[in-house]
């Protein structure tokens, strides 16, 4: 089966990440032919030393990332799918470059179960020791991002013929439909031909969660994306229309997967 469609369906946004002036954030597209696995490569650093340690909020997106700190590549770690934002309390100095994987690719292209490092950051070498080998003796803070992103590019491209690729079309019918309703979706009304059991294990697999998780973030997602002004968020419609029975239960969900209120973050 035919997996660009997830590209196409689904945008993956770190909303709370943007250039402060000391510290900027930048997103690469990868090589064409990585576009169906992997969405960006991205860089987040330090402009000058702050005066503090900085705190970097990641708000939940449906994705696994690979991550390292340029100055200590032989430090390298896997992000797996989060179920809520996560914060890393970082240092005075930093530039990390990262990759970001559309849902359901990290597992298809190194065959490790996603639920295995959900809602944690472990040790890429401890899941994937040849891209934490990779990593470590290639890059470092003496190459420019462009020259990192060829790198990534050819380690990626070469990675690809030896992938062991399990589209299956029933875990891809559902993941559309989730993409294509904005994550608006009626558990029993998903029809695949799998037991609930069958597309449970799959989706934990492929994913890092269940059905019904994963919905909640495409969800989240597309509000994001939406970027609603904070006078429409005191508007019914918008949480109607997201799946949310009343106001309560949208406010709640969304500090679950950005860590602050709707207002706050859209806040003008």
């Amino acid at each position: 089966m035919d997996v660009s469609f997830i590209r196409q369906l689904y945008i993956p946004v770190q909303p709370t990440v943007k250039s402060y002036g000391t510290v900027s954030y930048q997103e690469f597209l990868p090589h064409q032919q990585l576009h169906s696995f992997i969405y960006c490569y991205w860089q987040l650093k330090t402009n000058q030393k702050l005066d503090n340690p900085f705190t970097y909020r990641v708000v939940a997106d449906g994705c696994i990332d690979i991550f390292f700190e340029l100055n200590q590549p032989q430090e390298n770690f896997v992000m797996g799918f989060c179920k809520k934002y996560t914060e890393f309390d970082l240092a005075e100095e930093f530039n990390y470059v990262g990759i970001r994987f559309l849902p359901s690719m990290f597992p298809q292209l190194f065959g490790v179960n996603a639920s295995s490092i959900s809602n944690k950051a472990a040790e890429l070498k401890e899941v994937v020791p040849l891209a934490a080998a990779f990593i470590q003796s290639h890059l470092g803070a003496n190459l420019n991002i462009n020259i990192i992103i060829s790198l990534l590019n050819e380690f990626f491209l070469d990675l690809l013929p030896s992938a062991n690729f399990q589209n299956d079309t029933r875990l891809y019918h559902a993941i559309a439909l989730i993409m294509k309703n904005y994550g608006v979706v009626d558990m029993t009304e998903i029809d695949t031909g799998l037991s609930h059991r069958q597309l449970r294990r799959l989706f934990d697999f492929y994913i890092g969660d269940s059905m019904k998780t994963f919905s909640k973030v495409v969800r989240f997602q597309n509000i994001l994306r939406a970027k609603p002004s904070t006078q429409s968020l005191r508007q019914n419609k918008l949480f109607f229309d997201s799946g949310f029975f009343d106001q309560s239960h949208f406010i709640k969900d969304f500090k679950h997967f950005y860590g602050v209120t709707p207002s706050k973050a859209f806040g003008r």
